[in-house]
């Protein structure tokens, strides 16, 4: 039984357990309904059973050795998974612009950081991929136990991960690829080709673009390592089985025909704004990352012009702006945007 047919049976029992609330007791009320389902981890409930479950039935559709649910993030990912495959000492390469968790991870490991650094595209001011010769440059001047790749990165920007993967198997060496903001990409082939079936960890956000709520995220593993050690380092031993059966219910939508039908349908609306606003220059990358610039703005003024239009971006530049795209980004939000950018 998985974390969603638990929730849909009825428990007739009077639990003297935590979490005290009961599942009656509400101090905010907006979240009535949450803490009906904020269920403990007694065996009337059995839901660690249930969890695994879920998770086995994830990595079927991943087609991953296995998946783990994440409460806190694709940080506890990345951290997860360096703390599974280094010990004390060991080398990591990682990105000198990466995010903070990565350094973290190495730290929390004892391991040593060795850092690459990428090329920016001085057109658009955003880094461009990791490029695999200069991969290869790296394993073969020091010794490197695992490297972790950011793709794609905010602006979309998407690394070549079965070449990089490649050099990486050439010089054993693990592949940790943090792909936080590339939770749809399983999805679409209209989409980048995601390093889930390709790296040796995989670590993705459903929050950022699949429609998850804030923290939820999974960890993809495709080696022999038991990570079960790793992560109850750094994870609670009393989860919030209400997000985990969230996380579990969003991977069944996004696996489903109407979920992939609703990336389809995403895709197919920016194409359509960027058709009719030949006004504004776009990027070509992944497509749920609206890249663009302006002649005659810098991407602050863009931002700003656009703040007081009403549109809020998610991340700018000296060069250009960026606007994130996900399942809730319907036709009227992007509309909206085209108004605006053809005001521009």
């Amino acid at each position: 039984m998985s974390l969603l047919k638990l929730f849909k049976k009825k428990k007739k029992t009077v639990c003297f357990t935590t979490p005290s609330h009961s599942q009656k007791f509400c101090i905010t009320s907006k979240f009535q309904q949450f803490y009906k389902f904020d269920i403990s981890e007694t065996d009337t409930h059995n839901p660690q059973d249930a969890l695994k479950l879920a998770q086995k039935n994830a990595a079927q559709i991943y087609g991953t050795k296995q998946t783990i649910f994440l409460l806190n993030g694709s940080t506890s990912g990345v951290i997860t998974a360096v703390l599974s495959c280094t010990e004390k000492g060991e080398k990591v390469l990682i990105w000198d612009n990466a995010h903070s968790c990565h350094k973290n991870a190495i730290e929390l490991a004892s391991a040593v950081p060795i850092y690459y650094s990428l090329k920016k595209d001085k057109n658009w001011g955003i880094y461009t991929q990791f490029e695999p010769k200069e991969l290869e440059k790296y394993l073969s001047a020091e010794n490197i136990k695992a490297v972790i790749v950011t793709s794609p990165s905010y602006e979309g920007i998407i690394s070549d991960i079965p070449a990089l993967k490649s050099i990486c198997e050439k010089y054993g060496v693990y592949l940790i690829v943090d792909e936080a903001h590339g939770a749809l990409y399983p999805f679409s082939e209209s989409l980048p080709q995601s390093a889930v079936k390709i790296a040796d960890f995989t670590v993705q956000s459903l929050h950022k673009t699949a429609g998850g709520l804030n923290s939820t995220a999974l960890l993809h593993n495709n080696t022999d390592i038991d990570l079960s050690y790793a992560f109850s380092k750094i994870s609670t031993t009393s989860p919030n089985y209400a997000m985990l059966m969230t996380i579990e219910k969003n991977i069944n939508y996004l696996n489903s025909t109407r979920g992939k039908a609703k990336i389809d349908e995403l895709i197919k609306n920016i194409e359509k704004l960027k058709q009719n606003c030949n006004n504004i220059e776009f990027f070509n990358s992944d497509i749920t990352k609206i890249l663009i610039k302006k002649d005659g703005f810098t991407g602050y003024e863009l931002s700003e012009k656009l703040y007081n239009l009403g549109i809020e971006d998610e991340i700018t530049n000296e060069k250009s702006t960026m606007l994130l795209c996900g399942l809730g980004t319907d036709k009227i939000k992007l509309d909206r945007l085209q108004k605006v950018l053809k005001k521009i």
